[in-house]
Formats: structure tokens, C-alpha cells, sequence
């Protein structure tokens, strides 16, 4: 069989250095980046701007996860010394909500912030969050903001989930966005100054070649796992609804190898809740029971009986869709059992982690009462064509 021809993607990194870096030529610059800011024969950003002519690299910014993505989720990373570069690293992604953000002290010095991280597409993962914070850091501090630009892993056509609104903003969700944007983080930086209001010497390096219907694996890019738990671009794909998940006591596989694409609890019947689950037809996705113990997180060596997801249509797949139907035929099993996560969540106390996640108390509410994913998703309809919308003056990549 004749293997499938992928297109030639270049990221934004590598347009950079066929410009011959002039963005940046003569700045001292920071570089907000973690394991994903590398080209295609995976040089490291750091490495590539370090060597860069006209160009002094002088710091180090690490997101959630830190620069080389060795921390866990939620876990604080501290303040380092590359043990690559020897740059000093500066975490965004400390113990309180204030490290979430460069502080003045740490922009001094500098005359450019640059971005370069792989996100996934949805707003709940917390990379594009650090950039809009960085941005307005930079704003303040009157440093150009340069985007190395990326594909979104999982698509720049769907938009799906409900809007974030006021009182639910937390770090997995600052800004009103659908739950799967469909944006790279270069439009979202455009985005996010527009509707910010932000006067900030913003410019975008595109990424080359990348067409918004195309797959990951058709970029030809290497994936580099942007965090721990996501080992793949299919765990990308499911992510913006099986993150749902972090909201309950239901495992979402963490401590798997199959983190998003397992679920479960040591009370759940598996047999039954795949036979729920493909009552329900789901587009493009089908269910088998399976069991697994989790090395660590929710029910730590413990036999959790669910399921595994299987896509077996990537384009007709709706995550936030499926995630919302697990949780509720999962709950509506053993709703004495089923539990909502109550403890503090993404620096947020007294709001329960899958109202942020779904940027309100509608979903939960609903699924309190017993509804199901097709009255939920009529419920965000509006709001999901309301974001694509507001979105398509800041798309610049063709379909």
C-alpha cells in the first residue's frame, strides 16, 4: 500500500530562521517555551536562538508542566538555571495566581517576549492562558510580543463547547472561548489583543504550508508530548471533553498509558456503561469495556471497571459532545457513588472544577437532572456560533 503523502509544514520557528531572525535582530530577548518549541529535525528553540545572529537569548520562561515538561499537572515549578543552556529559567507556573504571570523584575532587561509551545486546542489546557497573561505583561512593560506560530493539533474547522461566563473564569478558562476553538496560538494572540484592548507591538511568524483541515500526522511535524499526559495528537483529539473528567471522581486513565481515552471507577460495571455509551450514538467514536489500574492520581492501585474510546472518525468526532455524555451515563449508574471534584481547582476555590472546565453550572445542573448530551448541546449551540463568528476576522490559515 502506498504510503500517504504529507504536506510540508514549516512551524514558525523555522520560518523565523529563513527570515533570518529580523523580528528579533538586536533585542534581548526572553523565550517562553517548553519540550514542543522545536523544528523539524528537533532542535530546540532555545538552541536555534542562542546561535542566532543579532539576536541575545537572556532568559527562560516556563509554563505549567515547566521549560523541559518534567512536572506534573497543578504540581508548582520553581524558579531555575537550564541545566542545557545555563539561561535562567523563570516558571509561569508557580503556587499562587501570581506566578502565573511575568512579573516586572523578571521582564527588565529585555526588549522581546517570544512564544513558542505547541498547544491543543481547547481552553481548558493552560498554555494559551500563559500566552494571553504574557502578553499583557509585555504590554505593560512595552516589550514586542513575537508568536512562533503552530498547527492546532485537532483541526482549525470545529468549534465546539459553550462560552465561558463571568464568575467562571479561572486558569483553564480567562477567556471567553469556545471549549475547542479551533485556533493556533497565533491567532489567538490576535484575538486576544483585539478583544482585550491590549496596545502591544504584537507580531505573528506563521507556520508554513499547514491547511486547517489537515491532521497532525499530515504536517509531517514531529510530536513532542506538550505535557505528560498527552502522549499523542488522539489524545489531543479527545481531550477537549474527556478533561471533563478532572471535574468528578471518575479517572480520566492518568497513570495509564492511555490517559483521556480511558475512564472509570473501582464501582462502574464496564460492560454496562459501553453498552449506555453506544446507545447513544455518538458521532464518530465507539466504546469497549475495559479495566485498568491507575499507577497514580484517582484510585491509585485500585481495578477501576469502564471503558476505552476508540475514534473511528476523527472529522465526525465531537469530544466536548462525548465527554459530557460519559460523565452522565457514568453518574446516572451510581449516582451514590459519583462525585463531583469540590477541592480547589486552578487557583479557584468554591467553584466546582467541571463548572470551570465547562465555564459554567449549566452542564453539571443538567446532568444533575438527568439530561443528556443532545438537550446539553442544544443548550451552547448559539454560543458555539456566536465564537465562530467573533473568530473568523483573526483565521489566517485556508481551509
Amino acid at each position: 500500500m502506498a504510503r500517504k503523502r504529507t504536506a510540508e509544514v514549516l512551524p514558525g520557528l523555522e520560518v523565523l530562521a529563513r527570515r533570518r531572525f529580523a523580528p528579533l535582530r538586536g533585542l534581548r530577548v526572553g523565550l517562553v517555551c517548553n519540550p514542543t518549541a522545536v523544528d523539524r529535525r528537533l532542535r530546540h528553540a532555545a538552541d536555534v536562538l542562542s546561535a542566532a545572529p543579532g539576536v541575545r537569548l537572556s532568559a527562560l520562561f516556563g509554563p505549567e508542566h515547566g521549560v523541559r515538561g518534567d512536572v506534573q499537572y497543578m504540581a508548582a515549578v520553581g524558579h531555575e538555571r537550564d541545566r542545557v543552556t545555563g539561561l535562567p529559567v523563570h516558571s509561569l507556573y508557580g503556587s499562587s495566581p501570581e506566578s502565573l504571570r511575568p512579573g516586572r523584575s523578571l521582564l527588565e532587561g529585555l526588549d522581546a517576549l517570544v512564544f513558542d509551545v505547541q498547544d491543543v486546542g481547547a481552553r481548558c489546557y493552560t498554555y494559551q492562558a500563559t500566552m494571553m497573561l504574557c502578553m499583557e505583561a509585555a504590554a505593560e512593560a512595552g516589550l514586542r510580543f513575537v508568536v512562533l506560530d503552530r498547527p492546532n493539533p485537532i483541526g482549525g474547522r470545529e468549534v465546539e463547547g459553550p462560552a465561558l461566563r463571568p464568575g467562571f473564569q479561572s486558569f483553564c478558562g480567562m477567556h471567553d472561548l469556545a471549549v475547542r476553538h479551533g485556533m493556533t496560538v497565533g491567532e489567538l494572540a490576535a484575538l486576544f489583543r483585539a478583544e482585550r484592548g491590549l496596545d502591544l507591538d504584537l507580531e505573528v511568524v506563521p507556520c508554513e504550508g499547514w491547511r486547517r483541515r489537515r491532521s497532525f500526522a499530515e504536517t509531517g511535524l514531529p510530536w513532542v508530548l506538550p505535557s505528560p499526559n498527552m502522549p499523542t495528537p488522539d489524545a489531543a483529539l479527545v481531550y477537549p471533553g474527556m478533561c471533563l473528567l478532572e471535574g468528578t471522581n471518575l479517572s480520566e486513565g492518568r497513570g495509564t498509558t492511555r490517559p483521556f481515552h480511558l475512564l472509570g471507577a473501582p464501582w462502574l460495571d464496564g460492560g454496562q456503561l459501553a453498552r449506555d455509551l453506544e446507545a447513544e450514538r455518538l458521532p464518530g467514536v465507539r466504546f469497549r469495556a475495559a479495566g485498568f489500574t491507575p499507577t497514580w492520581d484517582k484510585h491509585q492501585g485500585r481495578l477501576c471497571h469502564g471503558v476505552e474510546l476508540h475514534v473511528h472518525d476523527p472529522v465526525a468526532f465531537r469530544p466536548f459532545r462525548t465527554g459530557l455524555a460519559c460523565v452522565a451515563v457514568a453518574r446516572a449508574q451510581d449516582p451514590d457513588r459519583f462525585a463531583w471534584r469540590t477541592e480547589p481547582y486552578e487557583f479557584v476555590t468554591g467553584v466546582p472544577a467541571f463548572d470551570l472546565l465547562c465555564g459554567s453550572d449549566r452542564e453539571r445542573r443538567a446532568i444533575e437532572a438527568g439530561g443528556g448530551w443532545r438537550e446539553l448541546a442544544r443548550g451552547f449551540a448559539g454560543e458555539e456560533r456566536a465564537f465562530a463568528r467573533r473568530r473568523a476576522r483573526f483565521l489566517r490559515y485556508a481551509d
